[in-house]
């Protein structure tokens, strides 16, 4: 069973735009996911030292991210400011972590694809933190 299925047979669906509600539900755990991975993978890099503020932010961004989407997928009687707000934290977190792992990129191969995760994340939170109004 799909996230999409379960969305669809919920007797009180949302009444935000489904496509994007989903997308950003998937790519909130996609993206805690690839930070959770980068920050192990940063663990076992010879220049640790380097790497501390990019686990950290990874660490930070993978919790805001796993708890935005748990949020933005319950249906029932959802609070709009409690959402607005776990969406605009998931964005500030994936913008910096990108940001952070834009700059070990070109050394390291986990830090260019949780860039390229995050923003895709924070893209999708801000599509829906402008349906949400």
């Amino acid at each position: 069973m799909t996230v999409r299925e379960i969305l669809d047979s919920h007797p009180q669906p949302s009444s935000l735009d489904r496509g994007v509600l989903l997308r950003c539900i998937e790519d909130c755990v996609e993206c805690a996911a690839a930070c959770t991975s980068c920050a192990d993978a940063s663990l076992g890099e010879k220049d640790l030292q380097e790497l501390i503020h990019c686990i950290r932010v990874n660490l930070d961004c993978a919790d805001l991210c796993e708890a935005a989407g748990r949020i933005v997928i319950r249906q029932t009687a959802p609070d709009l400011r409690v959402i607005r707000a776990a969406i605009e934290a998931c964005a500030a977190a994936c913008r910096s972590c990108g940001e952070e792992c834009e700059r070990h990129a070109a050394h390291h191969e986990h830090c260019r694809l949780c860039a390229e995760t995050c923003r895709r994340c924070e893209q999708a939170c801000n599509e829906l933190l402008s349906t949400i109004g």
